[in-house]
């Protein structure tokens, strides 16, 4: 029975359940025809496209259109030997050949690159996996970034370090003269048609571009990325960021460092068009004084023009498709250097220990008064209550989230204060 069941009849069957089991249990049942294999790696394969924005649906029966005929007619999409009008007519033969359920529910879902039943790549794979057969269809992954927060100990050396954008990230691949615009997760993104326009250059062959769509007003652009009719997108540009070919991409890994990868990237820029533009980056070597300060003056920057935060990649990383500590992202802080007034004892696990400062001061012609607790290990905790006399009057370094106003008077406190570090060794003096 099994081998009887047509292309169109799985995906009719896996619509009629919701479960995650049945439908595992169908794609198991069918997985070894080679045209069931061949039809779901062209749909949910993310780097294999057509070329087409818009493929009609059939409203009357054709003769039919057996496998081989409709893949070998897909080829000719997929390696843009057919596109614009000549593409067009294509599709429509191939509408006219097919019966009703074989192309609107097989082949024109391949087409649009959406099965609408619930299968994705990671459920084919997973069965696969359960199969043990070598069958796998390619996972979409490009670079991630971790909290740089979380991983202090990798913000070292030399660094690019860049303004983190707020916008929408794009992976852009351009391949036989087309462009193709991905979200992170690999879902094709039709809407910015300029910005496709200005990568299909034969300069960029080859090549996969890294960066995020931006426009004057971000929720306004979000409304419009994935808007099927109408959308407005024409102020957005690609703000890039990374650059490598395609066979690295696919591969995860790619073989040159982060400066050598933005020098490619100005090489290149000399071919881009207005909505195209490489992000700005500032090498700064954190093991010294000087690079330091630089990094606190681009995170006062990026809180008072609104950036995300901070991009900081380590100079000789490779770009990995996967989540990387060679990108590490630090959200904008604020910094200020407040006075001792008492110390409050901790509770629970951390009575007979210090629990929290409580600070005051100027800063910035500002008056805060608040408690500091976070931020302190236990042997800190331990430590500064054995010498608790001898800290009050003394200036701790806080470093915050944001600035907040006082409810109840012109005091001012922080979000999510966090004990830094002392600022020197006697009351009062700041070093």
């Amino acid at each position: 029975m099994a081998n009887k069941i047509l292309p169109w009849q799985i995906i009719q069957k896996l619509e009629s359940d919701n479960s995650r089991l049945f439908k595992e249990d169908v794609i198991e049942e069918h997985l070894s025809k080679i045209d069931i294999q061949e039809g779901l790696a062209m749909c949910l394969d993310s780097l294999i496209t057509f070329g087409v924005k818009q493929v009609p649906e059939s409203k009357e029966d054709g003769p039919g259109l057996n496998w081989e005929d409709f893949k070998s007619s897909a080829l000719l999409l997929i390696e843009r030997e057919k596109t614009g009008h000549a593409a067009r007519d294509l599709i429509i033969e191939l509408l006219n050949q097919a019966t009703s359920e074989q192309w609107n529910d097989w082949y024109r879902r391949i087409l649009i690159k959406d099965l609408r039943c619930g299968v994705s790549e990671k459920t084919v794979n997973n069965v696969a996996k359960r199969m043990d057969i070598q069958y796998r269809v390619p996972v979409f992954s490009c670079m991630l970034a971790h909290d740089g927060a979380k991983h202090p100990k990798k913000i070292q050396g030399s660094c690019l370090v860049e303004y983190k954008y707020d916008g929408v990230r794009v992976i852009a691949i351009t391949k036989n003269n087309s462009t193709t615009l991905y979200s992170r997760n690999g879902k094709i993104l039709s809407n910015f048609p300029h910005i496709e326009e200005a990568l299909n250059k034969k300069e960029f062959n080859g090549l996969v571009f890294d960066g995020e769509v931006m426009s004057d007003d971000f929720q306004s652009l979000m409304k419009q990325v994935h808007r099927k009719t109408n959308a407005k997108t024409e102020d957005a540009y690609l703000a890039l960021f990374d650059v490598l070919p395609i066979k690295e991409f696919n591969e995860g890994k790619s073989s040159l460092d982060t400066l050598q990868r933005k020098e490619v990237l100005t090489t290149l820029a000399n071919n881009f068009s207005d909505c195209i533009k490489p992000v700005e980056f500032t090498v700064i070597d954190f093991d010294t004084e000087a690079g330091e300060k630089t990094f606190a003056s681009m995170n006062k920057k990026a809180l008072s023009e609104g950036y995300e935060g901070l991009m900081i990649k380590p100079e000789k990383a490779l770009y990995e498709s996967k989540r990387s500590h060679a990108w590490l992202k630090i959200k904008p802080f604020i910094e200020v250097t407040l006075k001792v007034v008492s110390i409050q004892e901790g509770t629970g696990k951390h009575e007979g220990k210090l629990g929290a400062f409580s600070v005051e001061g100027d800063d910035d012609g500002k008056f805060f008064s608040l408690s500091v607790g976070s931020g302190l290990t236990d042997e800190d905790r331990e430590s500064f209550w054995a010498a608790k006399d001898s800290l009050v009057g003394q200036l701790i370094e806080i470093r915050a989230d944001a600035i907040t106003q006082s409810m109840e008077g012109e005091n001012y406190s922080l979000r999510f204060p966090r004990f830094k570090t002392f600022r020197g060794f006697d009351a009062g003096e700041k070093i």
